[in-house]
């Protein structure tokens, strides 16, 4: 009995053809601090303060992707998409009022504003495809670590939550609604392959600019 191989839909070919530079954040120090519990907090601290920056950035493009959309489905999947976004800065600001993080004075770092230029730049002037394309990696990406993270069972120390939230049955349904709309709305090109790369290494550069960072 023979079976029909159907062909790879975009969104999974663009992982695949990325799984090294996933690999490589899932490897990171950072991440393996997180997994293990040995992140020193104030590196961890440093990222919150970073990564809501980030998000507050990654709304604004769902939002100005929303206003895009051809159809009001398109146009309801990216506000759910926002919604999930605000569910996350929450996380943040626990953590942030835990150590101390006062989120309205952090500063960008140069990784940090590097993303969230690329991000909102591609939304404002790119279609809901390629904006979709951007943004998809670090939905994919972060649904990959918690889930690799949390293989063994949520382990009990600081960052419980953090791998709670990634590994999520809540977070993988968002990462796979964005990957239809890439699906939906793009076809392969040397743009979406570039755009899809660059976000990756973004994603990877992130982590490496919150290891580094001393107090």
């Amino acid at each position: 009995m023979s079976f029909l191989n159907f062909p790879m839909v975009l969104s999974s070919k663009l992982w695949q053809q990325h799984i090294d530079l996933a690999n490589e954040s899932l490897a990171h120090p950072f991440v393996q601090g997180i997994a293990d519990g040995t992140l020193p907090k104030q590196t961890f601290a440093y990222y919150i303060g970073q990564d809501a920056f980030f998000l507050e950035a990654f709304a604004r493009a769902y939002s100005i992707a929303a206003a895009k959309a051809h159809t009001w489905q398109g146009f309801n999947v990216f506000h759910d998409l926002a919604a999930g976004v605000l569910t996350e800065l929450k996380l943040h600001q626990g953590y942030a009022q835990t150590w101390n993080v006062d989120l309205a004075q952090v500063k960008p770092g140069t990784a940090t504003r590097q993303y969230t230029d690329f991000l909102l730049a591609t939304a404002w002037s790119q279609p809901v495809g390629v904006t979709a394309v951007a943004m998809s990696p670090c939905m994919r990406l972060y649904a990959y670590l918690g889930q690799q993270l949390a293989q063994d069972g949520i382990p009990e120390h600081t960052y419980k939550d953090w791998i709670a939230t990634y590994s999520s049955d809540e977070f993988e349904p968002l990462a796979a609604q964005l990957e239809a709309i890439v699906d939906e709305y793009t076809e392969d090109s040397e743009l979406i392959r570039s755009t899809y790369r660059y976000a990756m290494v973004c994603e990877r550069d992130f982590f490496q600019a919150a290891w580094h960072y001393q107090v």
